[in-house]
Formats: structure tokens, C-alpha cells, sequence
């Protein structure tokens, strides 16, 4: 196994793509190893690494079946739902409180 080419920040060649890059265009890596790797260079700690794809080997990304649509909208119906007053609380419940604003802060939502 041969090593990865290794480019600069903002230095690679054209044909080359990270994940996020290629979903912009549509495209997913489509089961193709790492092609080559970024490295931009930090102070005091070792270098932030990006893997990055063949452009020209990537595949069309698949479509949203609309099973794949009623499940995202039941998982996000669910982060919605407080689960101690059981009502959509409007917005993503967050995880450090674990419940809805009002019922986390009863004291402050009665004044």
C-alpha cells in the first residue's frame, strides 16, 4: 500500500473533492478510498487533516425516498416533543435540559 499524496492547505490540485465539496455538487465518495490528503499547518499542535476524493470516480447521491422523508420527520418530531409535558415545544429541545424551557424554569415562565 502506497502512501497518500500530501497537498498544502489550499494547494490541491483540481479533481480532487472533500465530503462537504462533494455534496455541494451532489455527488458522495461512492465507496472509493481516500485519494489524497490536505494538511494545514497549526501552532503548538500537529496539523488539521482533510481526506479528499476523486471528483471523477464520485457517484450522484441518492434520493430521498418518501420513507426516508416520513422517518427524518418522526425523528424530528421527537427531538421536538418535551418529554414531561408531552407538547411540541416549537424548537429542538436541547439535550442539556432535557425537557422544554417551561418545564426546566416553571418558577420563571409564571411571572
Amino acid at each position: 500500500m502506497g502512501a497518500l499524496p500530501v497537498f498544502r492547505w489550499r494547494l490541491a490540485p483540481d479533481g480532487y473533492a472533500t465530503r462537504r465539496q462533494l455534496r455541494a455538487r451532489g455527488l458522495r465518495p461512492g465507496g472509493q478510498d481516500v485519494a489524497a490528503q490536505l494538511e494545514r499547518p497549526r501552532r503548538r499542535r500537529g496539523p488539521l487533516v482533510a481526506y479528499l476524493y476523486r471528483i471523477d470516480d464520485a457517484k450522484p447521491v441518492r434520493p430521498m425516498t418518501p420513507a426516508k422523508w416520513a422517518a427524518l420527520a418522526k425523528a424530528n418530531t421527537a427531538r421536538r416533543t418535551c418529554p414531561e409535558c408531552r407538547r411540541d415545544a416549537g424548537y429542538v429541545i436541547p439535550t442539556s435540559l432535557g425537557m422544554c424551557t417551561t418545564c426546566a424554569y416553571p418558577d420563571e415562565s409564571a411571572a
